[in-house]
Order: C-alpha cells, then sequence, then structure tokens
C-alpha cells in the first residue's frame, strides 16, 4: 500500500467530514471484517475498550453516536508511517459542547483495508 501526503490528507479529510455527517457507514467502508479496535469510550458503550469485528464496531458508534448530540471534529494534522502502513489523524472533538485534542491511530493491510484502530481522547480545550 503507497499512501501520498495528498491520498493521505484526502483520507483525513474524507474520514472527518464522515465522522461529522454522522455516516458510520463511510467510516465503516475502509475497514476489513476482522478488524480489531481500542477506544476508552467503548467501555461506557459496549462495556469493553476492545472490539474485535467490523460488526462489533458498528454497533459501538452507533449507540455512542445516540448519546452524542454535538459531534464535531477539527482536523489538526495526519501522519503517514509508510513501514507499519500506519496513518495517524489528530484533531480537535467537540463531543457534546466539551472540546479534547484526540488523535486516532489506523493500521491498514497490503490490500488498504483498516485492520486495527485505537481512539485517544486528550486534554479539554
Amino acid at each position: 500500500m503507497q499512501m501520498t501526503y495528498e491520498a493521505m490528507m484526502r483520507f483525513a479529510v474524507d474520514w472527518i467530514a464522515a465522522w461529522n455527517r454522522r455516516d458510520v457507514d463511510a467510516v465503516l467502508a475502509h475497514f476489513a471484517e476482522e478488524a480489531q479496535f481500542i477506544s476508552p469510550v467503548a467501555r461506557s458503550v459496549v462495556g469493553r475498550a476492545l472490539l474485535r469485528n467490523k460488526q462489533e464496531l458498528a454497533d459501538y458508534w452507533r449507540g455512542a453516536l445516540a448519546r452524542i448530540t454535538t459531534l464535531e471534529f477539527r482536523l489538526d494534522h495526519a501522519a503517514w508511517d509508510e513501514q507499519r502502513r500506519e496513518l495517524v489523524v489528530v484533531c480537535e472533538a467537540n463531543l457534546n459542547g466539551e472540546k479534547k485534542r484526540a488523535c486516532e491511530i489506523m493500521r491498514f493491510d497490503a490490500a488498504g483495508r483498516q485492520v486495527s484502530g485505537e481512539a485517544m481522547y486528550g486534554a479539554v480545550v
């Protein structure tokens, strides 16, 4: 999998836009069926932080979105590690009026499907 700077930024911008429209299907489109995902928020929604496949991820995100009245992500920057096939998207997340620094780490297989991910939420800004 090759990722140019332009492709990386287009992916990050499209990913942010999909979240801002609450389009879970668009966010899930690039995931492999067996993808794993870690999120500190998942524990409060589905009872555990590790999600083991695309369906669990879909259930988690739909459940989380039902609890969120305000959702807005604003892209700060993205970074690509070619050897690891890993994309890091750093943004500001406005969730129900609380703005936090956030980042998502996405790892892809050679075919370009996301096989793992991790969401991290930091300081309130």
